[in-house]
């Protein structure tokens, strides 16, 4: 460990510079960390995606149980009956039930965003583009 107490203290003011240069120091060495971690995040971020994406496939996503019962319906559908049908039992197995567990986590996380696209295209518009007020009677 480096000694930076080297050389001596003879009166107040070379106590204020010392403090000051120590306080420099320690400013200097937390932005060394603050950078140091920023970077370990940045070189992490693939190992954190890749146990996210784990996790999304092997985990359901229970809030939308609706949206996410309809789908389930269409890869099975899809997947056992079309795609997969010439492979083995297991592939058609495996492979809905990780796409469904994707699928659940995809469906949570974008639902706000299909119901606004759902709405525009069932509400009337007039020939301006513009959503028609209902009339009250």
């Amino acid at each position: 460990m480096v000694n930076i107490m080297n050389k001596k203290i003879k009166t107040y003011n070379d106590l204020l510079n010392e403090k000051q240069q120590l306080e420099m120091l320690l400013h200097a060495q937390k932005e060394l960390i603050v950078a140091d971690i920023k970077e370990l995040k940045h070189d992490l971020q693939p190992a954190v995606d890749a146990i996210s994406f784990l996790g999304q496939i092997t985990t359901r996503d229970n809030r939308e149980l609706l949206v996410t019962g309809a789908a389930n319906s269409l890869i099975d559908i899809v997947f056992k009956k079309i795609i997969l049908s010439k492979t083995g039992w297991l592939s058609r197995l495996v492979v809905p039930f990780f796409v469904k567990n994707y699928s659940s986590h995809y469906i949570a996380e974008h639902k706000d965003e299909w119901l606004r696209k759902l709405f525009s295209w069932v509400s009337s518009k007039n020939s301006n583009g513009e959503v028609n007020a209902k009339k009250s009677s």
